[in-house]
């Protein structure tokens, strides 16, 4: 049987790269998610796998938007089982030009929306329940410009620690997927010169797709990884490992 049959995901900002390909993963193995889009239905999403997907329109930035989600997920299917908080945004702003609107914007998005997500998503869980995070090998290395954005990834990481350990008693994980440079569309309008000296600095030579890293968000969901939690697993073809 799939890994995932039959169970209820919710993917929070799970309509475009990365969780768009988390939300086709956990349909494909019979999960039906509900993925989390500011820009409302993707049609090719909704066609996907052998479970189902709902883009449900919501900013994962604003409380009341997730507070309807969940409470869609409560009168339609009465539970969660699975969480992954993808929503992100990454902007470049060196030190003096950090701006207070800049600060917000990123922390609010990167932060914020993973806090009440996982406060919400575990009023819905039973225990077997499970929370991924995206992370960023950018919590762990000092890119110049991306200070703001490096600074929300560390606050995911401790946030899986703490949570891990709170949660434990309820029979809910909490682990995190670090990504490297991953090809999606946020990468196509990179130039061929930035994205080859990006793969220059990882040892497998080459960006990391998208279905890579929704396979390792479905093993942590799942019960092969039953005896994991507060863990980060790095998918960033060793970049930020050797």
């Amino acid at each position: 049987m799939s890994r995932s049959a039959n169970k209820i995901a919710l993917v929070v900002g799970g309509a475009g790269g990365i969780g768009g390909a988390v939300s086709q993963r956990f349909a494909s193995e019979g999960a039906q998610v509900y993925a989390t889009s500011r820009k409302g239905a993707d049609g090719a999403l909704e066609a996907a796998g052998t479970g189902s997907i709902r883009t449900v329109l919501a900013d994962a930035s604003n409380r009341a938007d997730l507070e309807r989600v969940f409470e869609q997920i409560r009168s339609e299917r009465g539970r969660i089982d699975v969480l992954v908080v993808n929503a992100g945004l990454s902007e470049y702003a060196p030190l003096e030009d950090i701006s207070e609107d800049h600060f917000d914007r990123t922390f609010g998005l990167n932060v914020r929306s993973l806090v009440f997500a996982a406060q919400g998503a575990v009023n819905l869980m039973q225990p077997g329940g499970t929370i991924v995070l995206i992370g960023s090998i950018a919590g762990d290395i000092g890119t110049k410009g991306y200070g703001v954005y490096g600074a929300t990834k560390a606050a995911v990481r401790s946030f899986t620690r703490t949570w891990a350990n709170e949660l434990a008693p309820k029979g809910i994980r909490v682990n995190v997927v670090s990504p490297g440079p991953t090809d999606t569309a946020m990468m196509a309008g990179a130039s061929q010169e930035i994205r080859d000296a990006l793969s220059s600095m990882i040892p497998l030579g080459r960006m990391g797709r998208p279905d890579e890293v929704a396979a390792a968000v479905v093993f942590l969901a799942s019960d092969e990884s039953s005896f994991t939690t507060g863990a980060e697993l790095a998918v960033d073809g060793g970049m930020a490992q050797v």
